[in-house]
């Protein structure tokens, strides 16, 4: 399995890269996969040619197929102005628009302070629901005071186990009539997301059959 990791950080060492290789040391502990880093900083350059000649030169094209190839993707950006910085977002803004579709995506952030933590909810879900991705429930933010505190820790590790769950091949995927996505996530009859694994053996009472039993009483 390929996972791709990548950090929106501008400095050099930042608590952005700090936070995603954390993420991808989390992943790795449930996972047997290849891990690649992608430092945007790097890729500023390239990045704005793209958006001014409409092709990407060969860095960044090597990076964009990185993304379009991985069976997992960490997204990690610094907190501007109450949301992702514009580097992160111009990054997603020159991926192909079917590049994440169905791919499992852990989301993440820095700041510096607490009170940005719901940049996840309101920026970083959103943007990568749009690109049709499967954000992982637990998405983890880190405050410069929350560094070295438990919460972060457990935080990192819920989120790592997650995202190795959902990039882990199921037996169903070796069936070409199974879709990919379904194996991947879990879904309930209404093709929601869920928690539950459908091969555990459990039975969804439907609604229906709940109102008529009671009527019965």
């Amino acid at each position: 399995m390929r996972l791709v990791v990548v950090s929106a950080g501008l400095s050099s060492p930042s608590s952005t890269r700090l936070l995603a290789d954390r993420l991808a040391t989390a992943t790795l502990g449930h996972a047997d996969a290849q891990v690649e880093t992608l430092e945007l900083r790097d890729l500023a350059t390239e990045i704005a040619q793209h958006f001014v000649t409409g092709f990407p030169p060969a860095r960044l094209a090597a990076a964009l197929d990185a993304v379009a190839a991985a069976d997992g993707l960490i997204a990690v950006t610094p907190v501007f102005a109450a949301s992702y910085s514009g580097l992160f977002k111009s990054f997603f803004d020159v991926l192909d628009k079917d590049a994440l579709t169905g791919k499992p995506v852990l989301v993440a952030a820095t700041g510096g302070t607490a009170r940005h933590s719901l940049v996840t909810e309101h920026a970083l879900r959103p943007l990568f629901t749009y690109l049709r991705a499967l954000v992982l429930p637990t998405a983890v933010y880190a405050a410069s005071e929350d560094w070295g505190e438990e919460g972060l820790e457990q935080r990192i590790a819920r989120a790592g186990a997650e995202l190795a769950r959902f990039m882990a091949p199921s037996a169903a995927t070796a069936a070409p009539e199974v879709d990919t996505a379904a194996a991947i996530a879990p879904r309930s009859l209404t093709g929601a997301i869920t928690s539950v694994d459908p091969a555990g053996g459990f039975r969804i009472e439907p609604f229906a059959e709940r109102l008529a039993a009671l009527r019965a009483d």
